[in-house]
């Protein structure tokens, strides 16, 4: 199976122009592709991890990858999926976090020997003269059409700022400036930049004429990959610092239980056949593909070590064996301790497992509270240091928890 037709079976595809050529471009191996990332922060986050895998893919397949950070788009602010305006970001801000995105990007990407290009679109469109942009590359535009495009057309009612009305031409000016300075001739983005790009691809053909080599693709990147970013407690990062490798190994552990085969198929390396085999697995079986999922993510972003560490924390805290050294720990000082002992609520708060003590309490008379695996029945329940020796692990819920130890 060549590359194009893998990425079909791996469901990654929604919508292409030019087929026939994508498919030749990319199966041998000569695609000059990019793909954008606006630093609104100062991570990647999961939602990023499609994108990330199949430029990976892509790589590994011949073709040569483009980074393009957004450090001028990002002062923009793309409206797409938006109900109201981004903040603004001062420069400094930008980038910040362009610098933090470069590193790491380079875990998936191999830049080196110039296998691949990291570009920042703010060296281009910073500089533009705004009366050469309206004649060269806004005259190429219907702002009928424009405002049938979704991005646009869910902003309507609410109110579309004209600053973020000019983010399609700022977008589909940066495929134009690639393919120029480049030779980019394909993008790929989620099926929410759809718009967006085939404006870039316009005017290409418009301005360099229509035998100009430049195509446009999409993947399932905003009904899927951006929904695999947010949690109900937030962004899930890929910089372990917002983000701890054992959190993000829980994360893809967590998955339900009809995404974990989908997710094995776009965002891992293994295999098809080896995939396709899990589609018979069902029960507890369905819970070694989630590990397997957590595992081979968290090795891609993380590391070998720090994937094993992850599965060896959960292992143990799901009573499966393991070490619990590498969960979450809370670090209780001398001052924690009133009269030698610490109260359950006053514990789970100083974990961070309840906002309050009146939360905490409620999740204890709920029967929500855990330790060591057995249920927390009284909400009065102290702990002293000597109890707490080596280390509990403190559970609420099914998906919150951490080590409790002493510092000695």
């Amino acid at each position: 199976m060549q590359i194009y037709e893998e990425l079909v079976a791996r469901g990654l595809i929604a919508q292409v122009t030019d087929e026939p050529e994508v498919r030749e471009l990319i199966n041998s191996g000569n695609a000059v592709f990019y793909i954008g990332f606006d630093p609104t922060a100062d991570s990647l986050h999961v939602g990023h991890f499609m994108a990330l895998c199949l430029m990976k893919r892509l790589q590994m397949a011949g073709n040569k990858p483009i980074a393009l950070l957004g450090g001028g788009t990002a002062m923009v602010g793309d409206p797409s999926g938006r109900t109201d305006m981004r903040q603004m970001m001062t420069q400094e801000t930008i980038n910040h976090n362009v610098e933090c995105f470069k590193k790491q990007m380079s875990r998936f990407i191999d830049f080196s020997d110039g296998k691949a290009l990291m570009v920042n679109n703010a060296d281009w469109l910073l500089d533009l003269n705004y009366a050469e942009v309206l004649r060269e590359v806004g005259a190429h535009f219907s702002v009928n059409n424009m405002l049938r495009a979704e991005c646009y057309k869910q902003r309507m009612e609410k109110g579309l700022s004209f600053l973020e009305f000019n983010y399609m031409i700022m977008q589909s000016y940066d495929f134009y400036a690639l393919f120029q300075k480049y030779g980019c001739n394909l993008q790929f983005g989620g099926d929410d930049q759809w718009s967006n790009m085939l404006g870039g691809t316009e005017l290409i053909r418009r301005k360099l004429g229509k035998d100009a080599y430049a195509m446009t693709i999409t993947l399932l990147l905003n009904s899927e990959g951006k929904k695999m970013g947010k949690t109900q407690s937030g962004a899930v990062w890929l910089d372990p610092n917002k983000t701890s490798p054992y959190d993000f190994y829980q994360y893809w552990r967590n998955v339900d239980d009809a995404d974990v085969l989908k997710c094995l198929r776009m965002l891992t390396f293994l295999p098809l056949e080896q995939i396709g085999e899990m589609e018979k697995w069902e029960g507890s079986q369905l819970n070694q593909a989630k590990e397997i999922l957590a595992y081979e993510l968290t090795a891609l972003v993380h590391g070998e070590e720090e994937a094993k560490k992850a599965q060896n924390a959960a292992r143990a805290l799901f009573g499966g064996g393991g070490d619990s050294a590498s969960m979450p720990t809370c670090e209780l000082t001398e001052a924690d301790f009133t009269e030698d002992a610490i109260d359950i609520l006053s514990l789970l708060v100083k974990a961070e497992l309840a906002a309050s003590r009146s939360e905490a309490r409620r999740n204890v008379v709920q029967g929500g509270v855990s330790l060591d695996g057995k249920k927390v029945e009284d909400f009065k329940m102290q702990l002293t240091a000597e109890e707490i020796g080596d280390g509990v692990v403190l559970r609420r819920g099914k998906k919150k928890y951490c080590k409790v130890v002493v510092k000695k």
